[in-house]
């Protein structure tokens, strides 16, 4: 029998790598860990009546893909708005003032 929450882990960490370069992935990232938690219990407690330990697995790794994409785009969004902000030209003083 098949384990219905590590597909819908499964489907989180789709749903998180897709999402996430648009910093939404984040949210279904952290409800698949916390649904991969209460996952893997009943996986160990079915003592091999369940299957799904391998749809837990690349849920799991998804939605890590999901975050990093996350945090990737954070931090070039950051980068650009520093950069933006440098380029911006202040006051030009005259030559003779120090």
């Amino acid at each position: 029998m098949r384990a219905s929450k590590a597909t819908a882990v499964l489907g989180l960490g789709v749903t998180a790598l897709l999402t996430g370069a648009l910093i939404g992935g984040v949210i279904p990232a952290i409800l698949a860990f916390m649904l991969a938690r209460q996952s893997r219990r009943d996986l160990i407690a079915a003592e091999g009546f369940l299957l799904g330990a391998k749809r837990l697995r690349i849920g799991l790794r998804l939605a890590w893909a999901g975050i990093v994409l996350a945090l990737a785009t954070l931090t070039i969004g950051a980068i650009a708005g520093l950069l933006t902000v440098a380029r911006q030209q202040g006051v030009d003083f005259a030559p003779t003032v120090n």
